[in-house]
C-alpha cells in the first residue's frame, strides 16, 4: 500500500492545501493529513477547529484520514507505516526550504518526499496571509474551503 502523510499546522486549511490534497490522493492509496502539534507555536484556531475544518472538507474522500502528531515527522511516518511525505510548493523559496527538510528526513529514515506544485491560481495563498486577512476583518472565503468558518 502506498501511504503518504501530508504534514502541516493547517492554521487554517487553505485552498492551496486543498488543491495539493485532492491531487495527492490520485498518487497514493491512502493520504493521512497529519496536523502537527507544536507547543511553542501560537495558533489562531484550536486543534479541534483545525481537525473539524479538514474532516468536513474531505468527508466524502475514503482515502483520506486526519490524525494529529507531535515530534519528528519521520517518527510519525514510521508509527503509521507511511513511506512518503507529500509537500506542496508555491514558489522557489518553498522549494529551497522544503529541499533541506527532505534531505534531513531522508538522512534520518527511508522516507521519500514527493513534491507537487500548487496550481497557479492558488500559489499566492498561505495560511499566514489568510490569518492576516481574518485578523483584519477581510473576506477570507475565496482563500479557504467552505468548511473553514470563523466565528466572530
Amino acid at each position: 500500500m502506498r501511504r503518504a502523510i501530508f504534514p502541516g499546522s493547517f492554521d487554517p486549511l487553505t485552498l492551496g492545501h486543498y488543491d495539493i490534497i485532492l491531487r495527492g490522493i490520485t498518487l497514493f492509496d491512502e493520504l493521512i493529513i497529519a496536523i502537527g502539534i507544536n507547543a511553542e507555536k501560537k495558533y489562531m484556531f484550536t486543534l479541534e477547529e483545525r481537525t473539524r475544518f479538514i474532516k468536513n472538507a474531505f468527508k466524502d474522500q475514503p482515502k483520506i484520514k486526519v490524525l494529529t502528531y507531535s515530534g519528528l515527522t519521520v517518527d510519525f511516518c514510521k508509527k503509521v507505516n507511511a513511506n512518503f511525505i507529500l509537500r506542496g510548493l508555491r514558489n522557489p523559496a518553498d522549494f529551497e526550504f522544503e529541499k533541506a527538510i527532505a534531505h534531513t528526513n531522508r538522512k534520518l529514515s527511508e522516507i521519500e518526499t514527493v513534491f507537487l506544485l500548487t496550481s497557479s491560481g492558488k500559489s499566492y495563498i498561505s495560511s499566514s496571509i489568510v490569518r492576516d486577512v481574518i485578523r483584519n476583518g477581510g473576506d477570507y472565503t475565496g482563500l479557504v474551503p467552505s468548511t473553514v468558518i470563523v466565528n466572530s
